[in-house]
Protein backbone atom coordinates (compact mmCIF):
# COMPACT_ATOMS: atom_id res chain seq x y z
CA UNK A 1 0.00 0.00 0.00
CA UNK A 2 2.08 2.66 -1.34
CA UNK A 3 1.68 5.59 0.17
CA UNK A 4 3.40 8.97 -1.47
CA UNK A 5 3.20 12.53 -0.35
CA UNK A 6 2.57 14.72 -3.93
CA UNK A 7 3.83 18.42 -4.23
CA UNK A 8 2.85 20.77 -6.84
CA UNK A 9 4.39 24.46 -7.65
CA UNK A 10 4.52 24.87 -11.45
CA UNK A 11 2.26 27.33 -11.32
CA UNK A 12 -0.02 29.83 -9.15
CA UNK A 13 -1.02 27.17 -6.68
CA UNK A 14 0.62 25.89 -4.49
CA UNK A 15 -0.34 22.69 -2.56
CA UNK A 16 0.45 19.14 -1.34
CA UNK A 17 -1.51 16.38 -1.32
CA UNK A 18 -1.08 12.45 0.03
CA UNK A 19 -1.85 9.28 -1.63
CA UNK A 20 -2.30 5.73 -1.07
CA UNK A 21 -2.49 3.22 -3.86
CA UNK A 22 -3.20 6.39 -6.29
CA UNK A 23 -5.86 7.71 -4.32
CA UNK A 24 -5.74 11.46 -2.58
CA UNK A 25 -6.70 11.10 1.17
CA UNK A 26 -5.44 14.45 1.77
CA UNK A 27 -5.70 17.61 -0.25
CA UNK A 28 -4.33 21.27 0.90
CA UNK A 29 -3.71 24.00 -1.06
CA UNK A 30 -2.71 27.68 -1.64
CA UNK A 31 -3.85 30.03 -5.05
CA UNK A 32 -1.70 32.80 -4.08
CA UNK A 33 1.96 32.30 -6.39
CA UNK A 34 3.76 34.79 -4.25
CA UNK A 35 3.59 32.62 -1.16
CA UNK A 36 4.95 29.35 -2.56
CA UNK A 37 7.96 29.37 -0.05
CA UNK A 38 6.02 30.74 2.81
CA UNK A 39 3.21 28.10 2.18
CA UNK A 40 4.59 25.07 1.08
CA UNK A 41 5.03 23.32 3.98
CA UNK A 42 2.51 24.39 6.16
CA UNK A 43 0.64 22.96 3.62
CA UNK A 44 2.34 19.55 3.97
CA UNK A 45 1.60 19.70 7.52
CA UNK A 46 -1.89 20.28 7.23
CA UNK A 47 -1.68 17.31 4.59
CA UNK A 48 -0.18 14.93 7.28
CA UNK A 49 -2.57 16.24 10.36
CA UNK A 50 -5.58 15.01 7.96
CA UNK A 51 -3.97 12.00 6.79
CA UNK A 52 -3.10 11.33 10.58
CA UNK A 53 0.65 10.25 9.04
CA UNK A 54 3.98 11.19 9.92
CA UNK A 55 6.84 12.13 7.26
CA UNK A 56 8.48 8.77 8.06
CA UNK A 57 5.17 7.30 7.26
CA UNK A 58 5.55 7.33 3.47
CA UNK A 59 7.04 5.35 1.15
CA UNK A 60 8.21 8.43 -1.38
CA UNK A 61 7.76 12.31 -2.09
CA UNK A 62 6.28 13.35 -5.98
CA UNK A 63 6.77 16.62 -7.17
CA UNK A 64 5.53 18.14 -10.67
CA UNK A 65 8.88 18.82 -12.70
CA UNK A 66 7.61 21.58 -14.93
CA UNK A 67 7.40 22.80 -17.09
CA UNK A 68 6.36 26.16 -14.94
CA UNK A 69 7.70 29.09 -13.26
CA UNK A 70 11.18 28.88 -12.37
CA UNK A 71 11.30 30.19 -9.00
CA UNK A 72 7.80 28.48 -7.85
CA UNK A 73 9.61 25.17 -9.07
CA UNK A 74 12.85 25.47 -7.40
CA UNK A 75 10.19 26.13 -4.30
CA UNK A 76 8.84 22.56 -4.97
CA UNK A 77 11.30 20.49 -6.26
CA UNK A 78 13.99 21.57 -2.91
CA UNK A 79 11.39 21.10 -0.53
CA UNK A 80 11.04 17.45 -2.09
CA UNK A 81 14.29 16.67 -2.31
CA UNK A 82 14.90 18.14 1.09
CA UNK A 83 12.31 15.35 2.80
CA UNK A 84 13.78 12.83 0.73
CA UNK A 85 17.52 13.73 2.10
CA UNK A 86 16.38 13.67 5.41
CA UNK A 87 13.90 10.78 5.42
CA UNK A 88 15.63 8.17 3.22
CA UNK A 89 12.74 8.06 0.73
CA UNK A 90 12.80 7.69 -3.20
CA UNK A 91 11.95 10.67 -5.20
CA UNK A 92 9.29 10.56 -8.05
CA UNK A 93 9.17 13.22 -10.47
CA UNK A 94 5.75 13.81 -12.37
CA UNK A 95 6.07 15.45 -15.24
CA UNK A 96 3.10 18.84 -14.96
CA UNK A 97 1.37 19.00 -18.51
CA UNK A 98 1.42 14.90 -18.00
CA UNK A 99 -0.78 15.52 -14.74
CA UNK A 100 -3.02 18.08 -16.36
CA UNK A 101 -3.72 15.72 -19.47
CA UNK A 102 -4.69 12.96 -17.12
CA UNK A 103 -6.85 14.61 -15.15
CA UNK A 104 -8.68 16.53 -18.20
CA UNK A 105 -9.50 12.71 -19.73
CA UNK A 106 -10.54 11.54 -16.50
CA UNK A 107 -13.14 14.45 -16.88
CA UNK A 108 -14.38 13.81 -20.06
CA UNK A 109 -14.38 10.78 -19.84
CA UNK A 110 -17.51 11.18 -17.34
CA UNK A 111 -19.70 12.41 -19.84
CA UNK A 112 -17.77 11.09 -23.00
CA UNK A 113 -16.08 7.54 -22.43
CA UNK A 114 -12.87 7.87 -24.28
CA UNK A 115 -12.78 4.16 -25.22
CA UNK A 116 -16.69 4.68 -26.95
CA UNK A 117 -15.72 7.27 -28.98
CA UNK A 118 -16.06 7.30 -32.44
CA UNK A 119 -13.00 9.77 -33.27
CA UNK A 120 -9.42 9.58 -31.81
CA UNK A 121 -8.58 12.03 -28.55
CA UNK A 122 -6.25 14.13 -28.06
CA UNK A 123 -5.12 15.74 -24.77
CA UNK A 124 -3.86 19.21 -25.37
CA UNK A 125 -2.36 20.56 -21.80
CA UNK A 126 -1.54 24.36 -22.08
CA UNK A 127 0.20 26.53 -19.43
CA UNK A 128 0.67 30.33 -19.82
CA UNK A 129 4.00 31.31 -20.74
CA UNK A 130 3.74 35.15 -20.89
CA UNK A 131 2.10 37.06 -23.65
CA UNK A 132 0.12 34.70 -26.24
CA UNK A 133 3.16 32.16 -25.68
CA UNK A 134 1.86 28.66 -23.61
CA UNK A 135 4.09 25.49 -22.67
CA UNK A 136 2.22 22.85 -24.47
CA UNK A 137 2.39 19.00 -25.20
CA UNK A 138 -0.02 16.49 -26.73
CA UNK A 139 -1.05 12.87 -25.51
CA UNK A 140 -2.82 10.12 -26.56
CA UNK A 141 -6.31 8.82 -24.84
CA UNK A 142 -3.27 6.11 -22.49
CA UNK A 143 -0.91 9.15 -21.84
CA UNK A 144 1.48 8.36 -24.05
CA UNK A 145 2.89 11.16 -25.63
CA UNK A 146 2.11 12.15 -29.11
CA UNK A 147 3.85 15.03 -28.96
CA UNK A 148 6.96 16.44 -26.81
CA UNK A 149 6.40 19.63 -24.37
CA UNK A 150 7.35 22.66 -26.26
CA UNK A 151 6.67 26.47 -26.34
CA UNK A 152 3.87 27.75 -28.78
CA UNK A 153 2.74 31.30 -30.13
CA UNK A 154 -1.22 30.93 -30.26
CA UNK A 155 -1.67 31.69 -33.78
CA UNK A 156 -3.81 29.80 -36.02
CA UNK A 157 -1.11 28.69 -38.69
CA UNK A 158 1.29 27.88 -35.73
CA UNK A 159 -1.79 26.26 -34.07
CA UNK A 160 -2.58 23.99 -36.80
CA UNK A 161 1.31 23.49 -38.14
CA UNK A 162 1.47 21.64 -34.02
CA UNK A 163 -1.69 19.30 -34.43
CA UNK A 164 -0.42 18.24 -37.49
CA UNK A 165 2.76 16.84 -35.90
CA UNK A 166 0.00 14.67 -34.06
CA UNK A 167 0.62 11.11 -35.41
CA UNK A 168 -3.13 10.27 -36.83
CA UNK A 169 -3.94 13.59 -36.76
CA UNK A 170 -6.99 14.21 -39.00
CA UNK A 171 -10.19 17.17 -39.03
CA UNK A 172 -12.24 14.87 -36.70
CA UNK A 173 -9.88 14.09 -33.98
CA UNK A 174 -11.15 15.26 -30.41
CA UNK A 175 -8.66 17.89 -29.34
CA UNK A 176 -9.05 18.47 -25.16
CA UNK A 177 -7.64 21.59 -24.36
CA UNK A 178 -7.01 21.77 -20.19
CA UNK A 179 -5.02 24.09 -17.82
CA UNK A 180 -4.35 27.49 -17.45
CA UNK A 181 -3.36 28.58 -20.81
CA UNK A 182 -6.79 27.24 -22.53
CA UNK A 183 -8.02 30.19 -22.29
CA UNK A 184 -5.55 31.81 -24.61
CA UNK A 185 -6.56 29.35 -27.31
CA UNK A 186 -10.14 30.51 -26.55
CA UNK A 187 -9.31 34.28 -26.87
CA UNK A 188 -7.41 33.50 -30.19
CA UNK A 189 -10.66 32.02 -31.35
CA UNK A 190 -9.12 28.50 -31.89
CA UNK A 191 -12.30 26.07 -31.36
CA UNK A 192 -12.96 23.84 -33.95
CA UNK A 193 -12.83 20.67 -33.12
CA UNK A 194 -11.47 21.63 -29.81
CA UNK A 195 -13.03 20.91 -25.90
CA UNK A 196 -12.49 23.22 -23.16
CA UNK A 197 -11.84 21.07 -20.17
CA UNK A 198 -12.83 22.65 -16.78
CA UNK A 199 -9.44 21.37 -15.44
CA UNK A 200 -7.54 25.12 -15.40
CA UNK A 201 -5.28 24.86 -12.62
CA UNK A 202 -2.60 22.25 -11.47
CA UNK A 203 -3.49 20.30 -8.45
CA UNK A 204 -1.17 17.66 -6.38
CA UNK A 205 -3.85 15.91 -6.81
CA UNK A 206 -3.63 15.60 -10.30
CA UNK A 207 -0.30 13.60 -9.70
CA UNK A 208 -2.07 10.61 -7.78
CA UNK A 209 -2.01 8.12 -10.51
CA UNK A 210 1.29 8.33 -12.43
CA UNK A 211 3.05 8.75 -9.31
CA UNK A 212 1.88 5.39 -8.34
CA UNK A 213 2.78 3.97 -11.40
CA UNK A 214 6.07 5.47 -11.67
CA UNK A 215 6.28 3.88 -7.75
CA UNK A 216 5.30 0.75 -8.73
CA UNK A 217 7.84 0.42 -11.45
CA UNK A 218 10.84 1.86 -9.07
CA UNK A 219 10.90 4.54 -11.78
CA UNK A 220 12.81 6.85 -8.90
CA UNK A 221 14.90 9.70 -9.58
CA UNK A 222 18.56 10.35 -8.64
CA UNK A 223 18.27 13.02 -5.59
CA UNK A 224 21.45 14.43 -5.69
CA UNK A 225 21.34 15.48 -9.62
CA UNK A 226 17.73 15.92 -10.42
CA UNK A 227 16.62 19.65 -12.09
CA UNK A 228 12.88 20.87 -12.70
CA UNK A 229 12.19 20.86 -16.65
CA UNK A 230 11.61 24.55 -17.10
CA UNK A 231 11.76 24.80 -20.79
CA UNK A 232 13.18 28.30 -20.64
CA UNK A 233 15.95 29.86 -19.20
CA UNK A 234 14.78 32.27 -15.85
CA UNK A 235 13.52 36.05 -16.53
CA UNK A 236 16.41 37.56 -14.82
CA UNK A 237 16.34 41.26 -15.47
CA UNK A 238 19.22 44.28 -14.89
CA UNK A 239 18.48 47.71 -14.00
CA UNK A 240 18.95 50.45 -16.37
CA UNK A 241 20.99 52.19 -13.78
CA UNK A 242 23.82 51.42 -11.71
CA UNK A 243 22.55 51.51 -8.19
CA UNK A 244 24.93 53.90 -6.76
Amino acid sequence: MAKILLIETASEVCGAAIAVDGQTIALAEDPDQARHAERLTLLIAECCSQAAFKLSDLDAVAVSRGPGSYTALRVGVSTAKGICFALDKPLIAVDTLQALAAASLLEYGKTQPVSRSPHSVIAIPMLDARRQEVWTAAYDDQLHVAVPAQPLILQHELFEKFLNTIPDYNPETVCIISGNGSKKTEDAGIVENVVFSPVKKCSANYLAGLAEQFFQKNDFQNITHFEPFYMKSPNITTPNKPAF
